[in-house]
């Protein structure tokens, strides 16, 4: 049997149940991990951080759950190469545990944005979505109020410079730096976006766009 995807949760996530249906959906096994446990990080065949409102947001957003101890497993996982993906709060918890360059920070207008958005692929990523080819577009919605991406400029070059940007808004709807939606690590094992891809799995939901996210 093939290894089992780890859906981590934290208190306050409100995202963990979607994102567990969506990974069954597309026939992966997922499986739930606590934040207060660490587990084998060879043990799974990818991690995945859903969005909500981890610790309450208390602090910064992510900054909590990203000193959790779960954290300390999904860190070695990310360092042996396995895939981890960070959705909204997944995103935030990922650049405030340095598994990602940059931070997100609140909303240019101050105001919590709940829309659907189009979005650019730049870079693609091997692993999440890795049907998908540069120059295509998708579909998804978003619902943050600290998801307004920030980088020094120098850091922004090195994104540039190494392919690290995976999704940037066709139309930027929170201020974020260079119009990102979405970046990866160096090795392009790690990856995260502000969208909700689990949000667009079917006709129903008002758009299918999301599915080849979790085609695992």
């Amino acid at each position: 049997m093939s290894l089992p995807v780890g859906v981590l949760r934290f208190p306050g996530t409100n995202c963990d149940r979607d994102v567990f249906e969506a990974v069954t959906s597309q026939g992966a096994r997922a499986e739930w991990l606590w934040h207060a446990d660490r587990f084998d990080p060879k043990g799974y065949r990818a991690l995945l951080l859903p969005g909500g409102f981890s610790y309450g947001d208390y602090l910064r957003a992510g900054a909590l759950a990203a000193r959790s101890p779960v954290m300390d497993s999904a860190r070695e996982a990310a360092q042996r190469g396995v895939p981890v993906l960070g959705i909204c709060n997944g995103f935030q918890i990922l650049c405030e545990a340095g598994l990602l360059p940059g931070v997100l920070i609140r909303n240019q207008g101050l105001r919590f944005i709940d829309d659907w958005v189009e979005l650019n692929l730049v870079n693609a990523q091997p692993h999440f979505g890795r049907r998908m080819t540069a120059g295509i577009r998708a579909r998804l919605p978003i619902a943050h109020a600290d998801g307004r991406y920030y980088i020094e400029d120098d850091g922004l070059k090195r994104l540039q410079d190494r392919g690290q940007i995976w999704w940037t808004f066709s139309k930027n709807p929170n201020g974020a730096m260079a119009d990102i939606a979405g970046v990866m690590n160096e090795a392009k094992n790690v990856a995260a976006l502000m969208p909700h891809p689990e949000r667009a799995m079917y006709e129903w939901m008002g758009g299918t766009d999301g599915a080849a996210f979790f085609d695992l």
